[in-house]
């Protein structure tokens, strides 16, 4: 396959992720307007509580989107309109991320991989992309160097492929509980499952978009052999 139709290939995804997030974002503007009557920060809790987490924290964090689960210090971290938003969008990401507290206690293979690809992960990120620049411009008397960027650039690849189990799992277990806990019912469990489904399909692109970019590279890599 030529470079060329690799960037059309390329340029494709980008299409492909800008169309994933504008509709992430129209869903969680939409569903954030559902009321279901109970915070963000009461279903984290709750949720944990059910399921015997009795060591795991609930905490508020500042920004927008910034919610996460931190295997370190044991916090579901909530963003401040999830923490105390009442909206089906909101129980939905804070179900969601404590479907990751529910991975940590339970061992989930998955996510124990993600979280020993870490520290190469965090290395990778700091060296990959100056390595990839000064690859391409030392193609022709320096191939070695691109090389070195594509093994850095496939750890962050397969870090990608790795997530995608560990998010989809944990929004499984999200709408699965709020669905037996009775907290949404028809239309809202529609949304929520709508919600979550929308915020794994990032991950997929994401993933796909990390795994065509190294192609890419190996492709220019294999050219100068």
């Amino acid at each position: 396959m030529s470079i060329g139709i690799w960037w059309i290939l390329l340029i494709g995804i980008a299409i492909a992720s800008y169309a994933v997030q504008s509709n992430l974002k129209r869903k969680f503007k939409k569903y954030s307007k559902v009321n279901v009557g109970v915070t963000g920060a009461d279903v984290a809790r709750r949720m944990l509580a059910e399921h015997g987490i009795t060591d795991v924290q609930v905490t508020s964090t500042r920004g927008h989107l910034t919610d996460h689960y931190n295997p370190q210090n044991k916090t579901v971290n909530l963003s401040e309109g999830v923490y105390n938003s009442t909206s089906v969008a909101a129980v939905a990401v804070a179900a969601h991320e404590c479907g990751h507290a529910l991975q940590h206690a339970e061992s989930y293979a998955p996510l124990k991989l993600r979280s020993a690809l870490v520290p190469a992960v965090s290395f990778s990120s700091k060296w990959v992309t100056w390595l990839l620049l000064g690859g391409l411009v030392l193609i022709n008397t320096f191939p070695q160097l691109l090389l070195m960027g594509i093994v850095l650039y496939a750890i962050t690849t397969i870090f990608s492929f790795v997530t995608l189990p560990v998010e989809i799992d944990a929004s499984v277990r999200a709408t699965n509980w709020l669905r037996e806990s009775g907290l949404t019912s028809g239309d809202t469990q529609t949304m929520a499952v709508s919600a979550l489904r929308s915020a794994a399909y990032t991950y997929v692109v994401a993933a796909v978009a990390s795994l065509a970019t190294l192609l890419y590279y190996i492709l220019i890599f294999t050219r100068t052999r």
